[in-house]
């Protein structure tokens, strides 16, 4: 009879701590993108695309504002209306693929405004320069209680290129870029 108590109290103690255990995702590559908006000559505006985004996050129902995101984009996979956008973004004076190819993001703190919306701020990596920034987030449902569950999630910041080295074509193109991050987490 003790020994069944035990098993009991046991198999409760694990019960109670998976319940608060982090909840772990994973970025689904074939439902990830990351679009980037740029203004052009001040009546338009450029758009080109990471689509190969991968990455994991941790939430932590105990502790839901310390996440652990770690997001890796392929800058090589770049593409662009037009060539030769296309060959400028992934030339030294803009992105510089051939040295740096990729952008990563680690993002280490959630701020929820209510349950889906919020912001995630952590360090974004381009071109070998790494600096704070922030994205605003939106869920498509709760993430600290969809436990198990997909959650789709929609990303957007707005950086400055010129903090990242990026300063050519400054009477053409703009200076801020907006980036709109479009994903699906997986559970596990």
């Amino acid at each position: 009879m003790v020994a069944l108590r035990s098993l009991l109290v046991l198999f409760a103690a694990l019960l109670l701590g998976a319940a608060t255990a982090p909840q772990v995702y994973t970025l689904a590559p074939t439902n990830s993108e990351a679009i980037l908006k740029v203004p052009f000559l001040g009546l338009g505006s450029k758009t080109a695309g990471l689509p190969k985004v991968a990455g994991t996050i941790r939430f932590d129902e105990a502790n839901p504002t310390n996440i652990d995101l770690k997001m890796s984009i392929d800058a090589t996979a770049l593409t662009a209306g037009d060539r030769v956008t296309l060959n400028r973004l992934k030339s030294e004076k803009f992105l510089w693929v051939e040295k740096y190819p990729e952008v990563t993001f680690h993002g280490t703190k959630l701020a929820l405004s209510n349950p889906t919306q919020g912001t995630v701020t952590g360090m974004l990596s381009v071109r070998g320069v790494t600096r704070e920034e922030s994205f605003a987030v939106t869920f498509d449902k709760p993430p600290l209680t969809s436990v198990g569950e997909p959650i789709e999630a929609v990303c957007t910041a707005t950086i400055n290129r010129r903090n990242y080295g990026m300063t050519a074509f400054g009477l053409i193109v703009g200076k801020n870029v907006k980036i709109t991050l479009k994903t699906r987490l997986v559970p596990g």
